[in-house]
């Protein structure tokens, strides 16, 4: 039992280590994070009293 709570240890570390690698050498090869960016409005009417 202990080994495979060793294993998952050791996968977690890996999979950790391999997601910061690919969230900075990501963009290199084409991968794009940023979010599409575009102006909103909406109009906010307002109940005074």
């Amino acid at each position: 039992m202990f080994r495979i709570i060793k294993w998952l240890f050791y996968l977690a570390i890996l999979a950790f280590i391999a997601l910061v690698a690919y969230a900075y050498i990501g963009p290199f090869f084409g991968a794009d994070f940023t979010p599409p960016q575009s102006e909103i409005r909406q109009e906010i009417i307002l109940e005074t009293d």
